[in-house]
């Protein structure tokens, strides 16, 4: 199966393709950032693919000088029982991805996640906003750069 998805993504655009990957049977593609929507659409409404399931879509801090993060977006086809991942690598100087929400509704959540964790921006999100911490916080708390014990007097805390 990791051969068709090769097969059919490169006949769709070869340029796409940065990288791919495979790890117990199940294969990792690596994308530019520009090209996630329509990639996005084309595995989700090719036949013979069929990835209609977001399943998970994270932030990983790489901590590097370059391409710093990554969108880590794992999807499901039901009707070949197969999983594949997508990645697209983010620099810190510009933490912007395009949204996936017109593709997969339930990107929703999960993008404000990352965007409230990472500070990773999801250009056309339709409510991009914290999800666990205040509007105010300028922070993000797991970003490896992010003091493991927290920012002394950062957030106000309830008196007792």
């Amino acid at each position: 199966m990791n051969s068709l998805i090769l097969e059919r993504l490169r006949a769709f655009d070869p340029a796409v393709i940065r990288e791919t990957g495979e790890f117990r049977g199940d294969l990792t593609v690596t994308l530019g950032k520009a090209d996630i929507v329509r990639v996005g659409e084309f595995l989700k409404n090719d036949p013979a693919l069929s990835f209609v399931m977001l399943i998970d879509l994270l932030g990983v801090d790489m901590y590097r000088p370059e391409d710093r993060f990554e969108v880590v977006y794992t999807l499901y086809s039901l009707a070949n029982k197969k999983y594949l991942r997508l990645k697209v690598r983010v620099d810190e100087q510009d933490p912007v991805v395009p949204t996936v929400t017109g593709v997969w509704a339930g990107a929703n959540w999960h993008e404000r996640e990352t965007y409230d964790m990472f500070g990773l921006k999801f250009t056309g999100h339709p409510d991009l906003r914290r999800r666990y911490m205040p509007e105010e916080f300028e922070y993000f708390p797991l970003r490896k750069d992010f003091p493991t014990m927290g920012i002394p007097d950062s957030l106000p805390l309830p008196r007792r």
